[in-house]
C-alpha cells in the first residue's frame, strides 16, 4: 500500500500528537499511549501513524493511491491548525521518492 510521511519539527510533539489523535477520533478510529509516545488512526480508506520524537512529530498515512493526498491534507490540515501560533508546516514525502501535499497556515487562517 502506497506510504507518505512527514517529519514536523515542534518543541512540543506530544501534545500536538494527543490533540491530534483526540480530534480525528471523532470520526476515526484512534489511540494514543502517551508513555511511548505512539498512536494510530484507522481511516476508512487508509490508517495512519503519529510518533513524538525528540524535536519532532513523525505522521505516517498508508492508503490507496486515490486517497493518498486526501489523507496527507486531512492529517496535515489539523495539526496545522492546532500548531498555528507555533506555524507548523507539515510537508509529505511518498514512498516513490515524489513529494506529497504541503499544509501551512495561510493569511486567512
Amino acid at each position: 500500500m502506497p506510504r507518505s510521511e512527514a517529519h514536523v519539527p515542534t518543541d512540543r510533539p506530544h501534545r500536538y500528537a494527543k490533540q491530534l489523535a483526540s480530534h480525528l477520533g471523532r470520526r476515526s478510529t484512534t489511540s494514543w499511549d502517551e508513555v511511548a509516545g505512539e498512536g494510530g488512526i484507522e481511516f476508512q480508506n487508509g490508517t495512519g501513524t503519529l510518533t513524538a520524537t525528540e524535536g519532532a512529530l513523525v505522521l505516517v498515512v498508508e492508503a490507496d493511491v486515490e486517497h493518498l493526498a486526501v489523507l496527507e491534507d486531512v492529517v496535515g490540515r489539523h495539526l496545522v491548525r492546532f500548531g498555528a501560533k507555533d506555524e507548523l508546516v507539515v510537508e509529505w514525502k511518498r514512498d516513490t521518492g515524489e513529494p506529497g501535499t504541503t499544509q501551512r497556515k495561510t493569511e486567512e487562517g
